[in-house]
């Protein structure tokens, strides 16, 4: 049993997307990937971290998703991969409920750590499309110069899931050092393939016969699209639910729309920050060592590189936010268009689905966005239906 259990920003996306997509290739060589998709990594990890929801989250409740994961891992021929990066997050009850739940299989930690000087500009880059307001430059004082220097660091988020040693103490407990791998990710500049070898050689996979092009990174703003999508979270209501915020404005607006690839301006570490970064990468890179875990890759990949330099985002004039606003206006109005069946062209993707829905499912979504009672029933109906496919997967179980 191998779980993968981050580290947040360490291609944690590049390697699920890999898995998920190869998965019959894996399947053949005996590797699991238990659930029907990925989502049920998610909830089985919201479930052990005894994430509270929102009553009126559509995707249902998250109770014994957990627990279902892994049964459907111990069933694996050879071996199952349980990855989501949040797993880092856990405290140490829950850190021990998840590997007793294996009972007596052979478990393998997998976790993957990144230098700080490329962690921090992502880790703020994701925070906000996760509906933070904090500016670049107040987020890094928080982090470096108060939070850093904490006896328990781990009660602020970004601690909680990059401090590293403190990790890896909680999840190997009662595992040999040798079941305990870390992973070093690559440098700026590095092939593509290089991450997963390095994972693939953990689990057992043959890399060669996996297509990596299938799977993309997780996408990056560049300086201008991350502001833009800042100010955006300082003007939304409180009252708009974070379940509705992730699906619209993170996966249509920030991973859609505000995408803009190599033309983007990266955000990169301040010059007066780069040697706590550079110590810090060191700090981890030692302790590493004396550790005893089996370190995949280099350990002089945490050493950060000279710092390139960058614009702040609070640099920015307003005429360059206007390009950033003006695609995420037209991708959201683009989106809301489809759910009423009007189909732009051409269409290249649909952000809210992974196909066209029929004309008769189009007009209920139609008639749920205008009717606050339709959009009730509409919900009722998420959760009748999640509640069904539950029942089923339990009977399935039962039977097995």
């Amino acid at each position: 049993m191998y779980l993968h259990i981050g580290e947040p920003k360490t291609g944690s996306t590049h390697l699920q997307q890999v898995m998920w997509r190869n998965r019959a290739a894996l399947a053949r060589t005996g590797l699991m990937l238990p659930g029907p998709r990925p989502l049920a990594h998610w909830r089985a990890t919201q479930d052990l971290r005894e994430v509270e929801q929102l009553p009126n989250d559509p995707i249902g409740p998250h109770a014994g998703a957990w627990d279902r994961l892994v049964r459907q891992a111990l069933r694996a021929p050879r071996a199952a991969v349980i990855s989501h990066e949040l797993l880092a997050a856990v405290s140490e009850a829950q850190a021990r409920r998840a590997l007793d739940s294996f009972g007596e299989a052979e478990i393998h930690v997998i976790h993957a750590v990144r230098d700080f000087a490329t962690l921090l500009p992502a880790e703020w880059q994701e925070s906000v499309k996760h509906r933070s307001t904090r500016s670049w430059p107040d987020w890094l004082r928080d982090v470096i110069d108060q939070e850093a220097e904490s006896a328990d660091r781990r009660q602020w988020w970004f601690w909680r899931v990059h401090d590293s040693l403190e990790i890896l103490r909680i999840w190997s407990a009662g595992l040999p050092p040798e079941c305990v791998h870390v992973v070093t990710v690559p440098p700026r500049g590095s092939s593509p393939d290089v991450l997963w070898r390095r994972f693939a050689g953990i689990v057992g996979a043959d890399h060669k016969s996996i297509d990596v092009t299938r799977a993309s990174t997780n996408p990056s703003l560049g300086i201008a699209e991350v502001e833009y999508l800042r100010r955006l979270n300082l003007e939304l209501p409180e009252e708009i639910p974070d379940w509705f915020y992730m699906r619209t404005v993170k996966e249509v607006i920030a991973n859609s729309a505000l995408t803009n690839g190599s033309k983007a301006e990266r955000l990169e570490l301040p010059a007066e920050r780069h040697e706590w970064a550079r110590q810090q990468s060191r700090w981890l890179a030692d302790g590493l060592q004396r550790s005893g875990f089996d370190i995949v890759g280099d350990l002089d990949d945490l050493v950060p590189f000279e710092p390139l330099g960058s614009r702040s985002p609070a640099d920015l004039d307003e005429e360059e936010l206007l390009g950033p606003s003006l695609a995420a206006t037209t991708t959201l109005l683009t989106a809301i268009a489809a759910t009423q069946g009007v189909a732009a062209e051409p269409v290249e993707s649909d952000p809210l689905g992974s196909k066209t829905p029929s004309k008769i499912k189009q007009a209920v979504i139609a008639m749920s966005l205008r009717s606050q009672t339709a959009h009730r029933l509409r919900r009722g109906y998420w959760h009748v239906a999640n509640a069904r496919r539950r029942i089923r997967r339990a009977s399935r179980d039962r039977a097995a």
